[in-house]
C-alpha cells in the first residue's frame, strides 16, 4: 500500500517530536498492524535507530504480509509506565506486569512466540518512569543510557527512564494561616488511618472513617483504686484478693505424704 506524502511526513513529525521530548513520561505502550493506524495522541516506532523499517514480526526467509509496530502515548494521566520485559509466550506472566495481549487497531494477537509486559504505577508515587522507546536492528547493538527490555525476530527493543518533575512544598503551600491549617491537616491525616492501595489495579480507597481522629474518653483517665464488683447474667467479677482468698490452697496435706 502506498502512503501520500502528507501521511509520511505527518508519522516522520511525530517521531521527530518523540524524539524532542524524551524526558516527558509514558503513559501507555501498544502495538499496532500498520504505522498508519496508530491512535490519535500515539507515537509510533516506524523506524530503527538506523532508519531501517521497524516491523517487528518480519520474516527473514519469506516475505510477510503481517507487521507489527511499537507505539506509545504520553498523553497526561493517573498512572505512567516505569518497567517493561519481553518474555517467552509459554512464561508467567511477571508479578505486577501487564501482557499487551492484541493489537490496538485490529485487536489481533501482537506477537507469535513473545509477549511484551509493562509495569504501571501511580503517577505520584513514582520516581522515575519510561520516557523512550528504541528498536535496534541488531541485538548487539547497545544504546546508550537505554536499558535492554529483549530481542524478537532479531531486533532488540530498548526503554530509557527519566526522572519525573516534583513540584516544591514551596511553590504549592501558601503562607500564614493557611499554610497552618493545611499542615495541620496532614498531620492529621498521618495519625488517621492510612490510604489502602489496591496493587493490581494501581487504585487508592479512601474509607469514611479516614481522617476522623480516635480519642479515649476522659472517663477512662481516671484509674479507679478498687475493682468494683460487677454482676453480670449470674456472672461476679472479682478482684485478685478475693480470688486469692476464696481459691487459696496451701498443699499442706501433699507435703506431710513427702515427708
Amino acid at each position: 500500500m502506498l502512503l501520500s506524502r502528507k501521511r509520511i511526513l505527518q508519522i516522520t513529525n511525530m517521531s521527530k517530536e518523540s524524539n524532542l521530548l524524551p524526558t516527558d513520561p509514558i503513559s501507555a505502550v501498544g502495538v499496532i498492524t500498520s504505522f498508519t493506524k496508530a491512535p490519535e495522541g500515539y507515537y509510533v516506532v516506524a523506524q530503527t535507530t538506523d532508519g531501517s523499517d521497524a516491523d517487528l514480526w518480519k520474516d527473514g526467509l519469506f516475505k510477510s504480509k503481517v507487521t507489527r509496530y511499537l507505539c506509545f502515548s504520553r498523553k497526561t494521566g493517573p498512572e505512567v509506565v516505569v518497567d517493561m520485559k519481553l518474555i517467552d509466550i509459554k512464561d508467567a506472566l511477571p508479578e505486577f506486569f501487564t501482557p499487551v495481549q492484541g493489537t490496538l487497531d485490529t485487536k489481533e494477537t501482537a506477537f507469535r512466540k513473545k509477549r511484551l509486559c509493562v509495569k504501571m504505577s501511580r503517577r505520584e508515587t513514582a520516581d522515575t518512569a519510561v520516557c523512550d522507546i528504541q528498536v535496534t536492528l541488531k541485538s548487539k547493538f547497545h544504546l546508550v543510557n537505554h536499558t535492554s527490555v529483549g530481542d524478537i525476530n532479531n531486533m532488540g527493543i530498548w526503554y530509557r527512564m527519566g526522572d519525573l518533575p516534583r513540584h516544591h512544598l514551596s511553590q504549592e503551600t501558601p503562607n500564614g494561616p493557611q499554610a497552618d491549617a493545611l499542615l495541620s491537616n496532614s498531620s492529621r491525616r498521618t495519625i488517621g488511618r492510612p490510604y489502602h492501595e489496591q496493587q493490581h489495579s494501581g487504585i487508592y480507597t479512601m474509607t469514611a472513617l479516614d481522617d476522623v481522629p480516635f480519642v479515649i474518653s476522659e472517663k477512662f483517665h481516671d484509674k479507679p483504686t478498687e475493682m468494683q464488683q460487677v454482676n453480670l447474667m449470674g456472672i461476679t467479677i472479682k478482684s485478685l484478693a478475693e480470688i486469692e482468698e476464696e481459691f487459696h490452697y496451701n498443699f499442706g496435706t501433699e507435703r506431710s505424704i513427702a515427708q
